[in-house]
């Protein structure tokens, strides 16, 4: 739904669940980022991995639902490396620790 006046954002009822989506992504990043500098999960860690994930991923789209090109191009390229790691790691812990390119 877009607003009457012809911006093309959402109408105000969908703000909230933006502004709430926005704000989850965000502070799952941040904890990944927080949690990584105190030592409490390292780059290597799936579950750092999966955090990071998940919150560009929501990033992603509320930049997709915003029109923020910008914002998009960020969360986006932070979106698909953070499951190339993830996914990685997952390769890795299937194969035994060992890197799926043998190193």
């Amino acid at each position: 739904m877009h607003r009457a006046d012809g911006s093309g954002g959402p109408d105000l009822p969908v703000l909230p669940v933006i502004q709430a989506l926005s704000v989850v992504g965000a502070l799952m990043i941040l904890g990944a980022y927080a949690a990584n500098q105190l030592r409490w999960l390292g780059p290597q860690n799936v579950s750092y991995a999966l955090i990071n994930t998940l919150g560009a991923g929501l990033l992603s789209f509320v930049a997709v639902v915003e029109r923020q090109w910008g914002f998009l191009l960020l969360e986006g390229v932070w979106t698909l490396v953070s499951l190339w790691a993830l996914l990685r790691l997952l390769g890795e812990r299937k194969s035994g620790g060992r890197s799926p390119a043998g190193g």
